[in-house]
């Protein structure tokens, strides 16, 4: 992995929480960093991702396109499936 090194700055007492948590899991400090701002980002990413999705498909319009699609590929095929 491709590493960049940053300075940043964090209340005292939130640093003595780093230090002790990272000392109890045999981390340095910048692994148990990076794997929290990698974890909150994807948690970001997913949330917007969500949200988006909630968007479009409030739209009563694009529900009931979506409706009729699906009711159509219900009725196109075989009970076995459909082949693609």
């Amino acid at each position: 992995m491709n590493t960049q090194k940053i300075a940043i700055t964090v209340p005292s007492d939130l640093l003595d929480i780093i230090d002790k948590t990272t000392e109890q899991r045999s981390m340095s400090r910048s692994k148990f960093i990076s794997l929290l701002l990698r974890e909150r980002l994807l948690e970001e990413r997913d949330r917007q991702l969500k949200d988006q999705y909630d968007r479009v498909f409030s739209d009563s319009a694009i529900c009931g396109e979506q409706l009729e699609t699906a009711m159509g590929f219900d009725g196109a095929g075989s009970r076995e499936g459909q082949e693609w």
